[in-house]
C-alpha cells in the first residue's frame, strides 16, 4: 500500500490531470466572459461595484491568462495563488455565505482556493510544463 502513494504517477500523470482540470475551468470562464463581456459587466454592477466594464475586462483578462498558466505549468506556483487570492475575494463579495442559496456556491469557491493552495504548496509536476 506505501507504494501506492510514492507511485510516479502521483508526480507526473495526476497533477497534469489536475492541472487540465483546475486551470480549465478558469481559462473556460475567462473565455466566457470574453463572449458575453456586457452581461459580466453588468452582474459586477449588480454588486455595487464601480467601472464594471473595466473589472469585466480584467476578469476575463485575468482567468483566462492565469489558467492558461495553471494548465501549462508556467509560472505556476505564482498563478495558483493569485487565483486563490482572487477566488477567496470574489467570493465573499458574489456569494453571501449566510445566504442558504448562495452558500453552495461560495463552499465549492473555497473548495476550489483549498484545491489551488494545495496545488501552489506543491508545484506543477514533471509532466508537459513550460517551465517554473
Amino acid at each position: 500500500m506505501n507504494n501506492f502513494a510514492h507511485h510516479r504517477f502521483w508526480k507526473t500523470h495526476a497533477l497534469l490531470i489536475a492541472r487540465v482540470l483546475m486551470g480549465g475551468m478558469f481559462l473556460m470562464a475567462g473565455i466566457s466572459k470574453f463572449q458575453g463581456i456586457d452581461a459580466t459587466a453588468a452582474f459586477i454592477a449588480s454588486a455595487g461595484i464601480g467601472a464594471p466594464v473595466f473589472f469585466a475586462w480584467l476578469a476575463a483578462i485575468f482567468e483566462t491568462a492565469l489558467g492558461l498558466f495553471i494548465i501549462v505549468g508556467k509560472c505556476f506556483k505564482r498563478s495558483a495563488v493569485l487565483l486563490a487570492l482572487f477566488t477567496f475575494i470574489i467570493s465573499f463579495i458574489f456569494h453571501n455565505p449566510a445566504d442558504a442559496v448562495q452558500q453552495l456556491a461560495f463552499t465549492k469557491n473555497m473548495a476550489i482556493v483549498a484545491g489551488l493552495l494545495f496545488m501552489a504548496a506543491h508545484g506543477a509536476g514533471d509532466t508537459w510544463r513550460l517551465g517554473r
